[in-house]
């Protein structure tokens, strides 16, 4: 984003929740993964088009200074707007009656973003965390949300250029076998961001370690 698009934004953020990603500074990203501290995020969704379909559920869990603080994970849904889950609760498991007593977007959003602010965000396929977010702080607040996303099925991709997978090599499920990690219930996004967060922490490991690899390394791995 340019510096004068920037400004322009964060002249149309003030007064919303996102006025302080536009006035903070920068995340430092020569810092290392043990100096640092990240979220982990997962969504699940009534499909993969941010513009048609809809966010359902959330969660997160911290990772500070290269550990995953349990005590800082939380999950939520989000209220029903008189559209049906329809055949993605297959994937999911969220039905229609789940999300009635669920939260509204705003309040599921704005607690969301004072978890992000200063921190950069880990997800497994950076376009749905992302395209999702983004479209809802449109929606919100009629801007877009700064942020610094690493995202471990690019590192994973780049890890394994010049190897041949097998379609679904890129999968969660599938990456966290190669590194020995455990196989946990999938499509529940507390449980996925999670196995996201060890994950990132087990490609550190084999990457560089958490003292020397950068938070720009691992945002260069990501694109």
């Amino acid at each position: 984003m340019s510096g004068w698009l920037r400004w322009r934004h964060g002249k149309r953020a003030a007064n919303t929740p996102l006025a302080p990603f536009y006035s903070d500074p920068p995340i430092n990203l020569r810092k290392t993964v043990a100096d640092s501290e990240l979220l982990a995020l997962d969504f699940e969704t009534s499909g993969l088009n941010e513009k048609q379909d809809r966010l359902l559920s959330m969660g997160w869990v911290l990772i500070s200074h290269g550990r995953i603080r349990m005590a800082t994970a939380g999950h939520c849904v989000i209220r029903s707007d008189d559209r049906s889950v329809g055949q993605s609760a297959t994937v999911h498991g969220l039905l229609d009656a789940d999300l009635v007593h669920g939260l509204s977007l705003a309040e599921a959003v704005e607690p969301l973003l004072r978890l992000i602010r200063g921190r950069a965000l880990v997800v497994h396929y950076a376009p749905i965390e992302n395209g999702f977010l983004q479209h809802a702080c449109h929606h919100l607040y009629g801007v877009p949300l700064p942020l610094q996303i690493i995202d471990t099925l690019a590192i994973e991709a780049q890890r394994r250029a010049h190897i041949h997978d097998s379609q679904g090599a890129l999968r969660l499920h599938a990456c966290r076998e190669r590194y020995g990690l455990p196989r946990y219930k999938a499509h529940n996004a507390a449980v996925d961001a999670l196995a996201c967060a060890e994950l990132l922490l087990a490609q550190v490991a084999h990457i560089g370690g958490q003292d020397n690899v950068t938070l720009g390394d691992l945002l260069r791995r990501s694109r």
